[in-house]
């Protein structure tokens, strides 16, 4: 079950590009787990539609995964290597890792437009539970 696991991970080729990219260990706090780890076990829970506990044990502590995905979406991480992996497939004119992360992490959800939700009108979230409606 291990290599079935590991078939869509990332490739020594993919790595090699990846790896300059990525932010650099931190010199306080405790020693991160392995990046190529955790990009594959997004790119595992991404692909399998599954929850962040629902991850297998082969990519670490769920909690770990889940940490590193939302702190590098927060701080602008995903973007900034989606954007030189696109200027590097430009320059190359070759497609390559491009298509496997844009493919697990950079496009909407299925059947999404992409766009956020507008909230319903008739609901006011400062005005749901005012003690008039009970």
């Amino acid at each position: 079950m291990e290599n079935g696991l590991k078939r869509h991970d990332l490739t020594e080729d993919e790595w090699v590009r990846l790896a300059p990219l990525l932010p650099a260990q931190s010199r306080r706090g405790q020693r991160w787990a392995d990046h190529r780890m955790i990009i594959n076990g997004v790119f595992f829970r991404n692909r399998a539609d599954c929850s962040w506990r629902a991850l297998p044990e082969i990519y670490g502590r769920w909690k770990t995964v889940y940490n590193r995905h939302r702190r590098w979406s927060a701080d602008g991480t995903w973007e900034a290597i989606l954007e030189a992996l696109r200027a590097d497939d430009d320059t190359t004119g070759e497609p390559g890792l491009l298509d496997h992360a844009t493919a697990t992490t950079a496009g909407p959800l299925c059947g999404s437009s992409g766009s956020r939700p507008t909230p319903r009108q008739d609901i006011r979230p400062g005005k749901m539970f005012e003690l008039s409606n009970w």
